[in-house]
């Protein structure tokens, strides 16, 4: 096991990179800590799975160092790191069974062949693999040659780190549920390292202990799933977490009050007070949930068009125009709304406010 620091990390696949949109990494500094369970969470193209070849030693960075357990391991090969890695695509050996797929990393470090076999039965049994022992991988189904993947990366109980670059892609929804289940149960026991890449934040904020948020080569924000919805540090983060996302208004500073195009919204004093002195581009943000809405005018509120609701089952999106920008509200399915003039209230204590991007705290 390991812990894992980055220190300053830049990477360019541009042979001589000139400017900042160069470079697929811009100066990444984190921690990932002995043990946790960190889930790498960003979209497609923001630069997670080349963090994660940076981490595993498949990809040497442009500049910056990358030290294991205080130990400078920048120049190491992935052999060299002992890490084991997790692709989204299964790599395995098709001639040689599952049983041979499983064992193959503790055969090729010398493992006792009692350990070999007590081992792979334990992750077979996990991941509900030992009925196709003997089958030659060939003939999995694509789901099944993606947990044999996974199990050759969770036999080794002796690695610093084991890191997972989307693995579970090709697998159903039903199943990967339950592998992300079995995947937590396992890093309870084990308490080893766990990296998972993914852009699915379902999948970010149900496996990990600790959610890390990239956008354009950028690690914006790292924390609990509650500390990422409740005080998103970029406006990307308050967009990305949540379904629907954070509603965003650009505004102006009139004492307490933020101004949307001559409408109102109040703000607690200590807010306002931090955004006077902010320099850029400000933007009131909310939570859907915590919108308040009435069909009837009420004190702090603000007029606005209802364009739609969308019956969710469980809950109601509804969709609004405020001084000509879309924003939604989630409402439970008994509130009676139609379309038509509404008095929408933000809550001051659920406003956040930001500039050029960036959380005023």
């Amino acid at each position: 096991m390991a812990q894992i620091e980055l220190n300053e990390i830049s990477h360019s696949y541009i042979r001589n990179p000139k400017k900042e949109s160069d470079y697929a990494l811009k100066r990444i500094h984190n921690t990932w800590e002995d043990g946790g369970a960190y889930a790498l969470l960003g979209p497609s193209g923001c630069g997670k799975t080349t963090l994660l070849n940076v981490i595993s030693g498949l990809l040497t960075p442009s500049s910056g160092r990358v030290f294991y357990n205080g130990e400078d391991v920048s120049g190491l090969p992935p052999e060299k790191r002992n890490i084991a890695q997790v692709f989204q695509f299964p790599v395995l050996y098709d001639t040689m069974t599952v049983f041979g797929n499983l064992a193959f990393p503790l055969r090729n470090r010398g493992v006792q062949s009692s350990e070999i076999t007590q081992r792979v039965h334990e992750v077979a049994e996990i991941l509900d693999l030992t009925p196709f022992l003997a089958m030659r991988a060939s003939g999995l189904t694509a789901d099944a040659k993606q947990k044999v993947s996974l199990g050759r990366g969770l036999v080794r109980s002796d690695v610093a780190a084991i890191l997972f670059d989307e693995p579970l892609t090709v697998i159903d929804p039903q199943l990967k549920w339950d592998l992300r289940r079995k995947l937590k149960e396992i890093h309870e026991q084990l308490k080893l390292t766990f990296i998972y890449v993914t852009h699915d934040q379902v999948e970010a904020l149900t496996f990990a202990d600790k959610v890390v948020v990239m956008y354009e080569g950028e690690i914006v924000q790292s924390g609990t799933p509650q500390e990422l919805f409740e005080n998103p540090e970029h406006t990307f983060v308050g967009y990305f977490i949540g379904s629907p996302g954070m509603n965003f208004l650009e505004c102006t500073l009139d004492g307490n009050e933020a101004r949307v195009d001559g409408a109102g919204i109040t703000l607690d004093e200590e807010t306002a007070a931090k955004g006077r002195k902010a320099q850029g581009k400000l933007e009131v943000g909310i939570r859907p949930m915590y919108l308040e809405l009435s069909s009837e005018p009420v004190e702090s509120g603000v007029p606005a068009q209802v364009q739609a609701i969308e019956d969710q089952g469980s809950y109601m999106i509804v969709v609004l125009k405020l001084a000509g920008k879309t924003l939604r509200a989630r409402l439970p399915v008994d509130t009676p709304i139609s379309e038509g003039q509404v008095w929408l209230v933000f809550p001051p204590q659920k406003i956040k406010l930001f500039a050029d991007g960036w959380l005023i705290s």
